[in-house]
């Protein structure tokens, strides 16, 4: 399976430099859907492995496999979407907490080595959004619960000091702004982007 993924990503850059825009290869945004909720004790190794791979491994490959071009080049932005688990962990979500705190304590040392050649590297952790997979999460807790799924979104909505979810518009501008040369001293950094929802200073 690794070395599936291996080549799945040799594939796609030789694909891209091979095109009319090789230079996309100086912006690259790593995001995966996140593993599944549940019970710690209910997974085993290969699912740990599965997450692991998805959420830690890979965006580290393709930063491997794109960032010396980005140092040569004197210009490279790597924005890596994780989750605001991170900061605070969800106990629901122990593959998630695990595998991107895994990601983040990477990115923390690598990110130092590259901003002097102008490539930065940083991660965005999102809160609760307005997307198909909050609101799959959202229907399977009301039907778990037999709670109405209307009024369990109310709530978690109301649950946010801004007293909304995120509009997946927004992450998209606060993504592009990292992409951006105007981002150029910031790296190594957790933008957390939750509505105000994590209660702590730092």
């Amino acid at each position: 399976a690794a070395r599936n993924e291996a080549e799945r990503i040799e594939a796609c850059l030789e694909s891209l430099r091979a095109s009319d825009y090789p230079d996309l290869e100086l912006i690259l945004v790593n995001n995966a859907g996140g593993p599944p909720p549940g019970d710690f004790r209910d997974w085993d190794r290969d699912v740990w492995i599965a997450a692991v791979d998805a959420n830690m491994l890979t965006p580290i490959f393709l930063i491997k496999a794109t960032v010396d071009g980005m140092i040569e080049r004197k210009f490279g932005r790597v924005v890596n979407i994780t989750s605001s688990s991170v900061k605070a962990p969800i106990e629901v979500l122990g593959l998630s907490n695990g595998a991107r705190a895994g990601l983040t304590g990477f990115i923390a040392g690598v990110a130092r080595k590259t901003v002097g050649a102008n490539v930065t590297i940083n991660n965005l952790l999102p809160g609760a959004f307005d997307t198909d997979r909050m609101n799959g999460n959202i229907a399977a807790a009301a039907k778990k619960t037999g709670a109405d799924v209307a009024e369990m979104t109310k709530k978690r909505a109301a649950s946010i000091p801004a007293g909304r979810f995120g509009d997946p518009y927004e992450f998209g501008e606060y993504c592009a702004f990292l992409c951006s040369a105007q981002a150029g001293y910031i790296t190594g950094q957790n933008l957390l982007i939750d509505g105000g929802n994590y209660p702590g200073t730092f």
